[in-house]
């Protein structure tokens, strides 16, 4: 059976990454999870994730919370799973029966955090809340209203955490942040918070300037080595870069030239790309920057596959600028316009049309669950959906050696 996962990251109140919420995406000929048996699916989720992958492969050491059906937690499935990394989410038409609580209380007695997923504040799980260490409500299944009124009724299970998943916008954020929420899942860390008029600072368009000099069509390495040989940051992550475990090099490199003349213009280009995303992402989560490289790498690993002739570093830059608005907090076509970059890459990036918009569409459908969209958009370039998988996976593990 083919399957599909992909991860969702969840953030503590600091907006800091707490770890990753494993999610089963269904099979080719089931685009839609819900028509899926929760015994298939958490089995699926269990095997690719302890054999195929490894959990480190998913998280990078992060927590990851995985669901479990009755089935599951009755027969100790969880256990198999090491419990400094997993969180074992208990599925919201789970009821708790004695065997269920047995299972549970032996589980919180070997160590392992247990999690109720999407509560509804009623009263058929209230012998689970003294078990559980989070409680996930779903915030677009709840009004703000519901949620604000009913949050005392946890008082008497504190230290109980809260998780608000679902979480799409700044705004849901800070609204669910203020109720005392302990941790957030969803995308809205990808979006621009209030777009407002503002002036970029100098280091900011310089950095963009060496943007626009790495996708000139007269490429230099002389004029682009005198734009960063003045930056010590900017130097001390390219020796770090081209030294890093990725490379493997026999012996250092210890210039800026070397280190160039070593990427060539390809890779040159790339590393720019890649440090700058970093430096423009600075004042926002990590986890903006990692998800901008990881899309990157993706939409590169997609155009490799697809037999349409695309140009991958092209498809590259598409993946790590997607989210530059959300970076910048500014509209993208501004930010298009400072970069001067190509005719497709523009309408890719701000319009999602164009040839190259269709990996950047499958990308963020993927991400969100959409597998039908998904589907659709890799019927358009070529690409099988089992393919999807398993170059998705392939991302992370580069972003992660990346950032080793």
């Amino acid at each position: 059976m083919d399957i599909y996962l992909a991860r969702q990251p969840i953030f503590n109140r600091k907006k800091q990454l707490y770890g990753y919420e494993i999610l089963y995406r269904g099979d080719v000929n089931n685009y839609f999870p819900q028509n899926t048996d929760g015994e298939v699916a958490t089995s699926t989720v269990l095997a690719h994730t302890l054999f195929n992958i490894g959990l480190e492969g998913v998280t990078n050491g992060k927590k990851a919370l995985i669901n479990f059906t009755e089935k599951h937690l009755l027969a100790g499935t969880p256990s198999q799973l090491p419990k400094e990394h997993c969180i074992v989410e208990i599925l919201e038409d789970v009821a708790p029966t004695d065997a269920v609580l047995a299972a549970c209380k032996a589980l919180k007695t070997a160590g392992y955090l247990l999690a109720l997923d999407d509560y509804i504040f009623d009263f058929a799980h209230a012998p689970l809340l003294d078990l559980v260490d989070i409680i996930k409500i779903d915030c677009q299944a709840i009004s703000v209203e519901k949620i604000r009124d009913k949050l005392k009724y946890f008082t008497p299970h504190y230290p109980l955490e809260l998780l608000a998943e679902k979480i799409e916008s700044h705004e849901e954020f800070e609204q669910c942040h203020d109720m005392g929420f302990d941790y957030f899942q969803g995308f809205f860390f990808s979006k621009p918070e209030i777009i407002k008029k503002q002036k970029l600072d100098i280091t900011k368009v310089t950095l963009l300037a060496l943007i626009a000099e790495v996708n000139r069509a007269d490429f230099s390495f002389s004029r682009v080595e005198r734009m960063i040989a003045p930056d010590v940051a900017l130097s001390y992550k390219l020796l770090r870069y081209i030294n890093s475990a990725y490379y493997s090099l026999v012996s250092k490199v210890k210039s800026i030239r070397h280190a160039l003349a070593y990427l060539g213009e390809a890779g040159t280009c790339q590393f720019v790309c890649l440090a700058v995303a970093s430096e423009l992402a600075v004042e926002k989560t990590p986890e903006l920057t990692k998800h901008s490289i990881i899309r990157a790498q993706l939409c590169k690993l997609l155009a490799q596959k697809s037999s349409g002739g695309y140009d991958e570093s092209q498809l590259f830059l598409v993946g790590l600028f997607s989210m530059l608005d959300a970076m910048l907090n500014m509209p993208m076509q501004e930010l298009l316009v400072k970069m001067s970059l190509a005719k497709d890459l523009n309408k890719a990036l701000g319009e999602r049309e164009g040839p190259l918009a269709p990996f950047l569409l499958a990308v963020e459908a993927y991400e969100h669950g959409n597998i039908n969209t998904c589907v659709k958009q890799l019927a358009l370039i070529g690409v099988t959906p089992e393919e999807m998988v398993n170059l998705y996976f392939e991302a992370l593990r580069w972003a992660d050696l990346l950032n080793a």
